[in-house]
């Protein structure tokens, strides 16, 4: 995601640098958290990710990511999300060619 056209900054907490984002590194030992068959990367963590809902801040929804498994992750989610059926109406049939 480029920043520099995201809103995605206005969507967070005003606390999330000065408190949030810190207490999770804190948390998490400044280490990935990133699980691939059962073992933790363990690489150095200088991102903070929502696991599931992006609105929800609370701890618990809150881990340490180095930066490659982040925008992995991150990637993984816009393309599940641009595979997802669009709610926009079919297009109509031209009334000259039905």
């Amino acid at each position: 995601m480029a920043w520099d056209t995201s809103t995605r900054r206005a969507e967070l907490p005003t606390d999330w640098y000065s408190r949030i984002r810190p207490a999770i590194l804190q948390r998490d030992g400044y280490a990935c958290q990133w699980r691939t068959d059962g073992q933790r990367c363990g690489a150095h963590a200088n991102q903070v990710d929502h696991i599931g809902d992006r609105h929800d801040h609370r701890p618990e929804n809150l881990q340490a990511l180095c930066r490659w498994h982040h925008a992995r992750k991150s990637s993984a989610e816009g393309a599940a999300a641009r595979r997802n059926p669009t709610t926009r109406r079919p297009p109509e049939a031209h009334p000259g060619l039905a």
